[in-house]
């Protein structure tokens, strides 16, 4: 069947309604002289963060100790020039964001201190090489912490043959590793890119992990699959969490004009050594689990724990329907 040439001929007053929404509805799109950070090239750079992470399990092979240098070395100074690229255009972007919203008068964003003050006319290149550099140097610390999460698996899982199986296998060590790169920048006051890549992380792995999230060393989150974990949250060290758990919000507060408020303590405090067993649901910000406490699975929790505490639903009663007969004595012959 031939293409119907008069079909398309209509394309043109297509494009043309569609860009009409570009004004009619200017929320969802950005047409902005200065370039948003490239989603590509943030990707990249987790790619790249990781080989360094994790040399020998990702792209390169046969590294060792004599030609790793030279590795890193020029992973590192590829990174330093894409973060510097796009941390400041996310610094550039923050304060248009905010000038935007003051004219339209909406509620404007939180700006970073280091581009508060800033005109239009800063340097925001060389306000994001200092980020950049600074983010690179926590790396080596990152790296032990890290470290602590491998073992955290190892040690949390009977089905885990070597360490190796962990870093290659395990999404919850992937999900929080990008996790503890992304609070690293959200320390740093870094607007929009923790955003990117802890939702990268989340569609690659089933964890939603928000940036501003504190977690403590030898985390572990085994099988992961549907695990949420709010902004605010705190979580201690040596905490292993199953599949399903959610750690979130008991209610949003309002202002006197019905706006959301923000930066408030929303989401649970877990405490030292608290395990979280699978679809246990534990909200607000004023609950804290204290440590070496158990939340057995399905619990749905709303007030605060005292250490060494056990929490578990009453065993539900069952209804079978169906069920084969008894076996009958009665014999036919």
């Amino acid at each position: 069947m031939a293409t119907d040439i008069r079909l398309k001929e209509q394309l043109p007053q297509l494009t043309k309604r569609i860009v009409e929404t570009y004004h009619d509805v200017p929320t969802i799109n950005y047409l902005g002289h200065c370039p948003l950070p490239n989603y590509e090239s943030i990707i990249a750079a987790c790619e790249d963060l990781k080989e360094i992470l994790y040399p020998g399990y990702r792209r390169r092979e046969n590294l060792h100790l004599g030609n790793v240098t030279y590795h890193v070395g020029d992973l590192v100074d590829g990174l330093h020039d894409k973060l510097t690229t796009q941390i400041g255009r996310a610094l550039r972007h923050s304060l248009a964001a905010q000038k935007t919203a003051v004219e339209q008068g909406v509620e404007p964003p939180t700006v970073p201190d280091a581009v508060q003050h800033c005109t239009e006319e800063a340097d925001f290149e060389a306000l994001g090489q200092a980020k950049a550099v600074e983010f690179l140097e926590r790396i080596p610390d990152l790296r032990r912490v890290l470290a602590t999460d491998v073992q955290a698996a190892y040690d949390g899982d009977p089905a885990v043959r070597t360490l190796d199986e962990v870093i290659f296998c395990y999404p919850g060590l992937e999900a929080v590793t990008i996790h503890r790169l992304a609070h690293l920048l959200h320390r740093l006051e870094v607007p929009l890119i923790p955003r990117m890549m802890a939702e990268w992380a989340h569609s690659r792995t089933g964890i939603d992990i928000h940036p501003g999230a504190m977690i403590g060393d030898h985390f572990f989150i085994d099988h992961g699959t549907g695990v949420v974990i709010g902004e605010t949250c705190e979580i201690g060290s040596r905490v292993k969490l199953y599949q399903g758990v959610t750690l979130g919000a008991l209610s949003f507060q309002t202002d006197a004009d019905g706006h959301l408020v923000r930066g408030t303590k929303r989401h649970p405090t877990i405490g030292d050594r608290v395990v979280v067993y699978a679809n246990a649901t534990i909200l607000g910000g004023t609950t804290v689990i204290g440590h070496d406490s158990v939340i057995g699975s399905n619990v749905w929790l709303t007030r605060s724990v005292e250490p060494r505490t056990t929490v578990v639903l009453e065993r539900p009663k069952l209804r079978m329907r169906g069920e084969a007969p008894e076996p009958s004595n009665d014999w036919q012959i």
